[in-house]
């Protein structure tokens, strides 16, 4: 299979869906599909038609399985050397600073990277009835990656988690605010995340980037340097011609036509 296949870009509209199709190995990180997923955050940041995002995988119970462990086993036996020192971004922080929102829609569990890949999205559909956690713990690996949960959740419950690497029942998240919607089968989470998708896509496309950018970067910065780094995002929002299209189109009883200038 391509590295093209191995995770695939499909656009339509401004919405653009990002598929990891690895079933056979539970959609698990390869090396190839890591460094994929890197360059189709390059190419959405590149093209500005796409207004947000969709990251999913291949129908198969699990969404994501976190890194291929057989590959990073064969990896350091005939090589010598970590798995992690051959992926161009092994923590995927690329994702983090992706322009459009990005939905992840779970169908299935979400074990290591694959809770990664979900905490670096911004809006999150999972499926009754799975799981997830950081599970580094139990395979004597790492997760500092996983430093933006403490923002996320409460404390306690993320020492629980990062300490036992036990999986968490979806529905709890969701209880926690963590986890957007849970639906019923893979086919209803879709569904979901395509509608929120649609939602977001027809709104004004630099409102929606200033949205996403002033919370990922009051996250960092604190509520005072939070506030005075979001009137700086949004003064170009304010100065372009979407932000008087807005309100006309309001008076004049139509929608909008956003033109993200």
């Amino acid at each position: 299979m391509s590295d093209d296949n191995i995770v695939s870009l499909d656009i339509e509209g401004h919405i653009a869906t990002v598929s990891i199709n690895r079933p056979e190995r539970r959609n698990a990180l390869s090396i190839e599909a890591a460094n994929r997923l890197h360059d189709i955050w390059e190419e959405i940041d590149a093209n500005s038609d796409i207004r947000v995002a969709i990251l999913t995988s291949a129908q198969c119970g699990t969404f994501c399985a976190g890194m291929d462990l057989k590959q990073a086993a064969q990896i350091k036996a005939e090589k010598g050397v970590d798995i992690l020192s051959l992926i161009r971004d092994p923590f995927h922080q690329r994702m983090r600073r992706v322009n459009v929102p990005i939905i992840a829609a779970m169908t299935g569990h979400f074990a290591a990277g694959g809770f990664m890949l979900m905490l670096n999205s911004d809006i999150r559909v999972g499926l009754a009835d799975t799981s997830g956690g950081v599970t580094e713990v139990k395979r004597g690996r790492g997760s500092p990656w996983a430093v933006p949960v403490l923002w996320q959740l409460p404390q306690p419950f993320v020492m629980e988690l990062l300490l036992t690497g036990d999986s968490v029942p979806v529905e709890r998240f969701r209880e926690l605010g963590f986890v957007n919607h849970v639906e019923n089968s893979p086919e209803q989470v879709m569904e979901r995340a395509r509608a929120i998708a649609a939602n977001i896509a027809s709104n004004a496309p630099l409102s929606v980037k200033a949205a996403k950018l002033s919370t990922v970067r009051a996250l960092s910065l604190g509520c005072e340097a939070g506030l005075e780094e979001a009137n700086a995002i949004y003064e170009t929002v304010y100065a372009s011609e979407d932000a008087q299209e807005g309100p006309r189109a309001f008076s004049e009883k139509r929608e909008p036509v956003w033109q993200g200038r």
